[in-house]
């Protein structure tokens, strides 16, 4: 099976993401939906994220695993944060999109967070799940039954 490795990583996506994020409420503000304190919950979420999507790359390296996506994987993780989400390092960079958007406390950076989603999904997720069925195979597939791929 033939693939192109994409050129952006995700975390360059989430980046450019989280900046819009910040325009959008500076310069656009709709509906300030949470104020202080409670906007500031929000870092919670992204603690969360950050340390998420840190353990999945923990593990890919401590397992000796390819984290640019597309690259060859060398092994089917399956332990750690991917006995919940068959995509915690992507399921980590929406959790801190949502603290972001949290903590901003306006209605207009929420729109960027299904965006990034749909982008993560059409861009790596479904292109990334082809490439684990061709490289792992049946194990792929029984993992895949077995773990949701968000939650």
């Amino acid at each position: 099976m033939s693939h192109s490795i994409p050129r952006v990583p995700p975390p360059v996506y989430v980046l450019l993401a989280i900046i819009l994020m910040v325009l959008l409420d500076r310069y656009f503000p709709v509906l300030r939906w949470l104020e202080s304190p409670y906007r500031y919950s929000g870092i919670l979420l992204i603690v969360a994220g950050f340390l998420l999507s840190a353990a999945g790359s923990i593990l890919f390296r401590k397992l000796g695993t390819r984290l640019r996506p597309g690259a060859k994987a060398t092994t089917l993780v399956t332990g750690g944060p991917f006995r919940f989400t068959r995509n915690p390092m992507y399921l980590g960079l929406v959790t801190i999109l949502t603290g972001v958007g949290i903590v901003l406390g306006t209605l207009t950076p929420l729109v960027i967070i299904p965006m990034i989603i749909l982008l993560l999904h059409v861009r790596f997720i479904l292109r990334e799940e082809q490439w684990m069925e061709s490289w792992f195979g049946v194990p792929y597939l029984n993992y895949k039954k077995k773990v949701r791929r968000w939650l």
